[in-house]
C-alpha cells in the first residue's frame, strides 16, 4: 500500500498545538477525557528528515502505526507519556535518557541501526514483540543501565547484532519466548549485572554467547526449550579454567528460583556458571549439552571441553538431570548442593577424560548416577554426600589418564570422600561396569559400600578396586565376575563382610594387609569344617601362594572374637604352614630340613595350636616304648641288692613323663638300644608333656 509522505515537522508542530488536524495529514489528537493523556496517531506515512523530540516534554502517547522514517527518530532526554512504533521500518532509534509515563513498544518493526535506550526510564514496560534488529557485528539494542517499571518482552524478536543490557533494571518478567539472537562472533545477549525483579524467561534460539554475569533474578531463570550455539572457535588461551567454546554465561550470577534448562534445551558448547547462586532447582531434564571444541586425546585432561561448568556454585534446591545427554565434561568443582543431585538414564560422552569432575563439594542429600552410559571417568575425590552415593546400574567405560602420568585413572573416584550412608555400586535393571575400577581410598563411609553384581577392571596392570583405608559398617563384594585387576584393601576397616568366591578370584594380586573385618554377613557355624576349609582356599588364592600373615591373623581373631576357637586354629596351623614353607624357599640348602621339621611340628602338637595331638602322641610313645621294653626285658637292676619287680609299662611311663619320678627309671640298666630308646623316649617326653601341660593352662585360664 502507497504511503503518504509527512515531514517530521509537521507531526512537532502538531504536539505543539499548531495544527488542527483538519487537513487528513494521515495523523490525528482525539478528544480523550482529561485525565488520559491524548494519543496522536501516525498512520501509513513515511516520516521524511529527523523527528527531533530532544529534550521536549509531550504529555502524549506517541503512536506510529505502518510507518518509515528516512532518519532515526530522536528521543533523547524526551519526557513523553508513552511512544509505540507498529509494523514500522526504522533506521534506528535514539532514545538515551528517554523518560515515558507508559511502555515504549516496537511491535513488528524493522530496524537496521541502534536502538539506543541507555540509561532510559520506563515506568511501563518495554515491548519488541516480532521486531527485527538488524546491525551485524555490532550493537542492535544498547540498554545499559535502562530501568523499566514492567516488563521487558521480546517475543518473536530476530537480531543480528548484539543485544545490550549491561546493569538494566527491569521490574517485572523478561521474556526472550521464541526469539532468535544472532551473532557469532560475539555476545547476542549481554546482560552483565541486570536486574530482573519477576522471571527471565524464553525458549530462544542463540547463535552466539548469552552474557548473564553477576545478574540478579528475583525469582526463576527458565531457558527451557532454548538452542544455543555459536560461530567458528577462535579463542585461545592458556587459562585451564576457560571455555572458548562457551554458550551461556551465568558466572556469580544469583538466581533466587529455579534455573531451568530442561526440556529440549540445547547447548552446542559450555554453559558456565562459576560461583552462581541458585536459590532453587538447577533442572537438566532432558536436556542435550555438547561441548564442540575438538579433543585432544591423551593431553587434555577434559577431553572434548566443558559441558557444563559450575565450579563454586551454591544451588539452594536439587540438580536434576533425567535423561539428560553430554557430549564433553560435567565439572561442579567445590559446588554447593543443599538438595540432591539426579542423573538418571543419562549419556555422558567423554572417552579418555573425565566425563564429571565433582572434587570436594557437598552435597545435602543424595548424589545419584543410576542406569546411565558414560564414557569417561567419575572423579569424585573429598566430596561430602549427605546420604547416598547410588551409581546402581550405570555403565562407565573408557577411563581418563593422569595429566603427568602414563597411567590410567579409575572409572570411579571418591578418595578422600565422606558418605553419609551407603555407596552403592550395584546391579540395578543391568549390571554396575567400571572398566577402570572403583578407587575409594581413604573414604568414609557411614553404612554400607555395595558392590553386588558389579562388574570390575578390565586391564590386568590397574586397580579393579583400590579400597585403601576405607572405612564403612557393612561391605558387600557379591561381584557378578572376578575382578579384572588388582584388589587393594589395605588398612580398610569394616564390621561386617559379605563376599562371594568371584571376588576372591581376582586376576591380580589382592592387598588385605592390615584389614579389619569384625564379623562375616554369614557366620560360619561351629561344625562348619567345609566353609573354613573353602575360605582358606580363598585366600591361598588370593594371596597367589604367597606368604602374608595380617590375613590370616585376621581371618582366626574374627573367629576368636565368635567364640569359634576351633576353626580360629585351623587358620593359624594353615598360617604357619605357609611361613614354613616360604622359609623354605628362601633357604637354597636347608629348605627340606625346614620342611621336614614343618611337618613334624604340623603333625604332632599342629605348631602349637592342637596340644590334644601331643597327648595322643605321648601315649603312642608309652604303648611303643612298653612293648619294646617288655620285648627286651626284663632288664638287670643297677644295684645288685635291689629286688624290684619287673613292669615294662611302669618302667616306660616313668621314662616319659618328666619331673614326676614313679621310682623305675634310674634302677634298670638300658643296654644297646635300649639306652637310645630310653633317651629318645625322655626327650619326647618332655617336649610332648610341655606342650600337653601348655594347653591345659590355656584351657583353665579360658
Amino acid at each position: 500500500m502507497a504511503r503518504g509522505k509527512v515531514a517530521a515537522a509537521d507531526v512537532l508542530r502538531g504536539l505543539l498545538g499548531e495544527n488542527d488536524n483538519s487537513g487528513g495529514g494521515g495523523w490525528r489528537l482525539p478528544r480523550r477525557k482529561p485525565s488520559t493523556p491524548p494519543v496522536i496517531r501516525v498512520v501509513d506515512r513515511v516520516v521524511t528528515d529527523v523527528l527531533d523530540l530532544r529534550a521536549v516534554e509531550v504529555p502524549y502517547v506517541l503512536e506510529f502505526e505502518r510507518c518509515q522514517f528516512e532518519s532515526a527518530p530522536d528521543l533523547r532526554q524526551a519526557n513523553l507519556a508513552g511512544v509505540s512504533f507498529t509494523d514500522c521500518e526504522l533506521p534506528g532509534l535514539e532514545a538515551r535518557n528517554l523518560s515515558s509515563s507508559n511502555d515504549v513498544s516496537l511491535l513488528g518493526c524493522r530496524i537496521s541501526d541502534l536502538v539506543d535506550l541507555t540509561d532510559a526510564e520506563i515506568a511501563g514496560s518495554v515491548l519488541l514483540r516480532d521486531s527485527r534488529f538488524s546491525v551485524p557485528g555490532g550493537l542492535c539494542v544498547h540498554g545499559d543501565r535502562l530501568t523499566v517499571a514492567g516488563a521487558l518482552l521480546a517475543f518473536g524478536i530476530h537480531t543480528e547484532g548484539e543485544m545490550r543490557l549491561a546493569g538494566a533494571r527491569i521490574g517485572g518478567n523478561v521474556n526472550l519466548g521464541s526469539a532468535v539472537l544472532e551473532n557469532p562472533d560475539g555476545f547476542t545477549l549481554n546482560g552483565n549485572g541486570m536486574q530482573v525483579g519477576g522471571n527471565l524467561l524464553g525458549a530462544f534460539t542463540s547463535h552466539g554467547v548469552v552474557f548473564l554475569a553477576n545478574a540478579r533474578i528475583s525469582s526463576a531463570l527458565s531457558f527451557r526449550g532454548a538452542m544455543l550455539s555459536r560461530g567458528d572457535i577462535l579463542d585461545e588461551t592458556t587459562d585451564p579454567h576457560a571455555d572458548p567454546s562457551v554458550t551461556l554465561i551465568l558466572d556469580r550470577t544469583d538466581v533466587s528460583g529455579d534455573l531451568e534448562l530442561d526440556r529440549g534445551f540445547t547447548s552446542a558448547g559450555t554453559v558456565r556458571a562459576v560461583n552462581a547462586r541458585i536459590g532453587g532447582t538447577l533442572s537438566l531434564a532432558g536436556a542435550v549439552l555438547d561441548a564442540v571444541s575438538p579433543p585432544v586425546v591423551g593431553t587434555d585432561p577434559t577431553g572434548s571441553g566443558r559441558a557444563l561448568h559450575i565450579d563454586g556454585a551454591e544451588i539452594g534446591g536439587d540438580i536434576v538431570g533425567r535423561g539428560i545427554r553430554i557430549k564433553g565434561q560435567l565439572r561442579m568443582v567445590d559446588t554447593h548442593v543443599r538438595g540432591s543431585i539426579t542423573i538418571e538414564r543419562a549419556t555422558v560422552d567423554n572417552p579418555t577424560a573425565d566425563a564429571l569432575l565433582t572434587n570436594r563439594s557437598q552435597i545435602g542429600s543424595n548424589f545419584v548416577v543410576r542406569e546411565s552410559e558414560i564414557s569417561g571417568g567419575l572423579e569424585l575425590r573429598g566430596i561430602t554426600v549427605g546420604a547416598n552415593l547410588d551409581l546402581r546400574g550405570s555403565r562407565l567405560i573408557k577411563p581418563g589418564k593422569y595429566r603427568h602420568q602414563p597411567r590410567e585413572k579409575p572409572s570411579l573416584d571418591i578418595g578422600g570422600a565422606t558418605i553419609g550412608r551407603d555407596l552403592i555400586c550395584a546391579r540395578g535393571e543391568k549390571e554396575f561396569v567400571a572398566h577402570g575400577g572403583v578407587r575409594c581410598r581413604r573414604a568414609t563411609i557411614g553404612r554400607m559400600a555395595n558392590f553386588n553384581g558389579a562388574v570390575l577392571g578390565y586391564k590386568l596392570d590397574s586397580h579393579a578396586l583400590n579400597g585403601m583405608g576405607m572405612q564403612v559398617q557393612e561391605l558387600m563384594l557379591n561381584v557378578v565376575s572376578p575382578p579384572k585387576g588388582l584388589v587393594t584393601l589395605r588398612q580398610a576397616r569394616c564390621t561386617s563382610l559379605d563376599d562371594n568366591e568371584n571376588f576372591w578370584n581376582a586376576t591380580g594380586f589382592m592387598d588385605l594387609d592390615d584389614f579389619r573385618y569384625d564379623s562375616l554377613a554369614y557366620p560360619i557355624e561351629l561344625r562348619d569344617d567345609a566353609q573354613v576349609e573353602q575360605r582358606l582356599r580363598w585366600l591361598r588364592h588370593a594371596m597367589r601362594r604367597s606368604y602374608h600373615p595380617r590375613p590370616y591373623d585376621q581371618f582366626a581373631e574374627m573367629l576368636t572374637a565368635a567364640g569359634n576357637e576351633e576353626h580360629a586354629s585351623t587358620v593359624l596351623i594353615e598360617k604357619q604352614r605357609l611361613r614354613y614353607r616360604a622359609v623354605a624357599e628362601g633357604m637354597r640348602f636347608f629348605g627340606p630340613l625346614v620342611l621336614v621339621w614343618s611337618f613334624l611340628q604340623r603333625s604332632m602338637v599342629g605348631y602349637g595350636y592342637r596340644p590334644a595331638r601331643a597327648l595322643g602322641w605321648l601315649i603312642t610313645a608309652w604303648v611303643v616304648g612298653s612293648i619294646w621294653f617288655s620285648v627286651k626285658g626284663p632288664l638287670i637292676e643297677i644295684n645288685a641288692d635291689d629286688h624290684l619287680p619287673w613292669n615294662a609299662w611302669l618302667y616306660t611311663i616313668d621314662l616319659v613323663v618328666p619331673i614326676v619320678d614313679f621310682g623305675n627309671k634310674n634302677r634298670w640298666q638300658t643296654p644297646g638300644a635300649s639306652q637310645w630308646i630310653a633317651s629318645g623316649l625322655i626327650v619326647t617326653g618332655w617336649i610332648l608333656a610341655t606342650t600337653v601341660a601348655a594347653g591345659i593352662t590355656r584351657m583353665l585360664k579360658r
